[in-house]
């Protein structure tokens, strides 16, 4: 169970769907609401408070993608979980892209929606501050210091490592899309540089992973871009 009821907005078209996940995620502790179309959906926003939105990207009428685009303009800090179809990379990037905070591809396990849902909650009622030093599990980094530490032992880092680093744990438990880690890292002009960014994870792995073959901390969502885990 979650700590309090958190208000979800469930937005699909399949109405069994959205009856079988409010029964669900209801006995989680999430209070429901449902939507059949983008436009209801975009209504409700706009008119009510929710703290996350599930949001399935096959939508008739407005398609899910443009439907998180306009409520991530509407509702800049709203949590969006958008529902993807298997093999379907490039517009999970494109979702990401509209402002999604997240992602979960069907067939889900209901495990990983919920840790998912929660998680995009936990985060919202994070106070943003971009200057707060980070823990998450061993891995301590402080932006005021410029320090990383690993069981309190310091990590030394190249500048745009750290960078890296940092912008990932800020983000933590949020899939980055390889061209906008590279964009806020090193500028608009970058983008493409796939194998230029494999290096500097790699490198930044061997740096705070106990086994950089198998990490714990900074993922690869495949196809997609890095994640770094989220603390419990």
């Amino acid at each position: 169970m979650i700590e309090e009821s958190s208000n979800l907005l469930i937005v699909d078209d399949e109405r069994s769907i959205r009856v079988s996940l409010r029964t669900i995620l209801g006995n989680f502790g999430f209070a429901v609401v449902e939507a059949a179309r983008g436009e209801e959906a975009l209504s409700l926003v706009r008119s009510a408070h929710f703290d996350a939105v599930l949001l399935d990207i096959n939508m008739p009428g407005i398609g899910g993608i443009e439907v998180c685009r306009l409520m991530r303009r509407a509702a800049p800090r709203l949590p969006i979980v958008m529902l993807t179809v298997q093999d379907v990379e490039d517009r999970k990037v494109e979702a990401l892209d509209a402002g999604a905070d997240d992602y979960i591809t069907k067939p889900f396990q209901l495990r990983e929606l919920t840790a998912r849902l929660r998680a995009a909650v936990r985060r919202n009622h994070v106070v943003d501050d971009g200057n707060r030093t980070i823990t998450i599990g061993d891995v301590m980094l402080d932006p005021d210091r410029h320090l990383v530490e690993k069981t309190g032992k310091a990590v030394h880092l190249t500048p745009k490592q750290f960078e890296v680093l940092h912008y990932l744990m800020a983000n933590a438990g949020r899939p980055i899309p390889h061209a906008r880690l590279l964009r806020s890292v090193w500028g608009p002009e970058y983008g493409n540089e796939l194998e230029y960014l494999r290096t500097f994870i790699r490198q930044i792995r061997v740096k705070i992973e106990d086994d950089p073959a198998n990490p714990i901390y900074l993922l690869t969502d495949s196809h997609i871009g890095y994640r770094f885990c989220e603390s419990d």
